[in-house]
């Protein structure tokens, strides 16, 4: 992972145990479920994501990235049953929003692990993708880790790519859409 000595600097080993710790704890904890960690798989090497769920969230502060959980829709709905404890023989409406919970609680904790050597960080709200023959892919050259989960009802990949935030040398200004008062409401600034 890149080194930023005005942020705080993290490696690809401390971002692939905060990975596994939280999958591990939210799968205990949240779904009574026991998972097993594959090996990391890091590098700037874009993940592909052909078929299935995938829950995207976004992290921001002065490190910025994503967190992504992706699943088969039969694990998909093993883990929206086991969260609302209520049978989900396919996918609908209550399986992507527990996907999203999920992913959620999640790439959450691995942020407030992450905030001990980076700073603080903002989080997004998760967005759930479903479907089948698509490609889902981060965009840029970000280091990624991706951990590799199995139980014995199917796969499950958590991925999280984190790099300091870029400084801006051009002069141009970016809308800002992270500064949220204390009403909720979003103040819109350009930086």
């Amino acid at each position: 992972m890149p080194e930023n000595s005005a942020t705080g600097s993290i490696t690809r080993e401390e971002i692939a145990e905060a990975v596994r710790s939280s999958t591990l704890e939210v799968f205990s904890t949240m779904l009574g479920m026991e998972v097993s960690a594959g090996e990391p798989i890091t590098g700037t090497a874009a993940f592909s994501q052909k078929s299935g769920i995938i829950a995207l969230l976004g992290l921001a502060g002065d490190w910025v990235g994503s967190g992504r959980l992706s699943a088969d829709p039969g694990f998909s709905c093993k883990i929206a049953s086991a969260l609302l404890m209520q049978d989900y023989e396919s996918v609908n409406e209550e399986v992507l929003d527990a996907m999203g919970e999920v992913g959620n609680m999640i790439i959450g904790n691995v942020k407030t692990a992450l905030e001990a050597r980076l700073g603080t960080l903002g989080l997004s709200t998760p967005t759930v993708v479903y479907g089948l023959n698509f490609e889902a892919r981060s965009v840029g050259n970000r280091d990624s880790v991706i951990i590799p989960f199995t139980s014995e009802h199917g796969h499950l990949d958590v991925q999280v790519s984190i790099a300091p935030k870029p400084s801006d040398t051009s002069g141009e200004k970016h809308l800002d859409l992270a500064g949220k008062t204390a009403s909720g409401r979003v103040d819109l600034a350009y930086l």
